[in-house]
């Protein structure tokens, strides 16, 4: 019986994961640029550091994790948590006072399949903590965008403040007043949410609910002075690094953590599921996970599966398969066992090179060159070995020469070597 990947579970295929590479290696140089350090976490985490961080209403939580309840341990469906739990752990607030992190790898969601969501999703995730300065929002946003943008995507960045927990309670009462008045009408998840988290029905992708909390009030209009004035700090900080942005009352994100600063890159090309990258500020997590006190946070998040569809759509031509330099065919056996160091040899020289080890015909081996992108091909035959020779032939125009040869190839992998470097 033909076992299959997991609903959900994608394998990522040559041909498709040169796109993930070319993501991959432009964020970390990136980061790089903007001094972010490397951390990795382990996949599996205890629940309850999900549970704390995340909240225990969330959707997340309720209904999309994948625990061992026996053991208490989850695959972690997000990173920041997991983040915080190695800074805490080990003591990286001492080590230096802001620290600058990014991290990229798998998660875990028991949702629906879609298009660009998937149950083992992969993401980049970057985080700042120890820093409060709303030049740090505006910064992470600027990065972001700079990826996206050298990335090729074309996006909109979304802003908004979640206030913090001065400001946000009377707000809360507000709202939860508004929701009460409108309550019947709204979908199932929007009425429970509306007693344990009510900002979480802002957020309803359901046309009829969103149709019922357009006039809600907003939290802009009701934040304290002191979120007000972060507020629009990050908005002038943005305007300095002209990164275009629109204000949205109702993103609230869907995790508990968040204050003050949240924003999302939105793009248009991948039907509902539109974010591509989501993020915000979380003062007091670090603490209310046994973390040093007063330590601020802010972060975000890109899903990779959705920026290789982006790619995918727009077709791009700046990450083309990689083909090889060079082909050595070794026709029969004498020539093979000649070829074979030989291409070790190119390798070692950062060549990249390859050869047929199954004997087959040269009009065999040409067609595999081709295929593999081969920008030049050498030729040895056991008769070429006798004459002290070897055809150098351009894949391209299909030019070719002979390339004098020795018993000892080392003068000859001297000469390819020039070739290929030199051009």
């Amino acid at each position: 019986m033909k076992i299959s990947a997991l609903n959900g579970f994608k394998d990522i295929l040559p041909g498709e994961v040169e796109l993930w590479q070319h993501v991959e290696n432009l964020a970390r140089d990136i980061f790089a640029r903007f001094h972010f350090s490397e951390i990795r976490m382990p996949i599996l985490e205890k629940t309850s550091l999900f549970a704390r961080s995340i909240g225990e209403a969330t959707d997340i939580v309720e209904k999309e994790m994948y625990t061992f309840v026996d053991k208490q341990i989850t695959m972690r469906p997000e990173a920041t948590a997991s983040l915080l739990r190695a800074y805490i752990q080990h003591g990286l607030h001492v080590q230096k006072p802001v620290q600058r992190l990014f991290t990229i790898g798998p998660m875990f969601r028991h949702e629906r399949p879609q298009k660009g969501r998937l149950r083992q999703f992969h993401q980049l995730d970057v985080e700042v903590l120890g820093a409060a300065s709303p030049r740090v929002d505006a910064e992470l946003m600027g990065l972001g965008s700079m990826l996206l943008t050298e990335l090729g995507v074309s996006v909109s960045l979304e802003l908004n403040s979640l206030g913090c927990p001065v400001c946000r309670p009377g707000f809360r009462e507000m709202l939860l007043q508004f929701i009460n008045e409108r309550k019947e009408l709204l979908c199932d998840d929007c009425k429970r949410r509306s007693t344990t988290n009510p900002l979480r029905v802002l957020d309803c992708k359901n046309p009829k609910c969103r149709e019922q909390v357009e006039d809600a009030p907003s939290i802009q209009e009701h934040l304290c002075e002191e979120c007000d004035t972060h507020f629009s700090a990050v908005q002038h900080n943005l305007q300095q690094l002209k990164v275009s942005y629109s204000l949205n009352k109702f993103m609230v994100r869907g995790l508990d953590y968040y204050c003050r600063t949240t924003f999302e890159f939105i793009t248009k090309d991948l039907g509902s599921q539109s974010a591509v990258c989501a993020g915000g500020r979380y003062d007091g997590l670090v603490e209310q996970l046994g973390g040093p006190k007063k330590v601020p946070g802010i972060g975000f998040a890109m899903g990779i599966e959705r920026l290789v569809l982006l790619l995918q759509q727009q077709e791009q031509e700046q990450t083309p398969e990689k083909g090889i330099d060079i082909f050595v065919a070794g026709l029969g056996e004498k020539a093979a066992d000649f070829a074979f160091p030989l291409v070790h040899g190119l390798r070692q020289n950062k060549i990249i090179a390859a050869m047929d080890h199954e004997g087959r015909s040269l009009k065999s081996q040409m067609k595999q060159a081709n295929k593999a992108g081969a920008g030049w091909a050498l030729i040895i035959g056991e008769d070429e070995l006798e004459k002290g020779v070897a055809m150098f032939r351009n894949m391209a125009t299909k030019e070719q020469n002979e390339i004098a040869i020795v018993n000892d190839n080392n003068e000859l992998l001297n000469i390819l070597i020039e070739q290929l470097t030199t051009g």
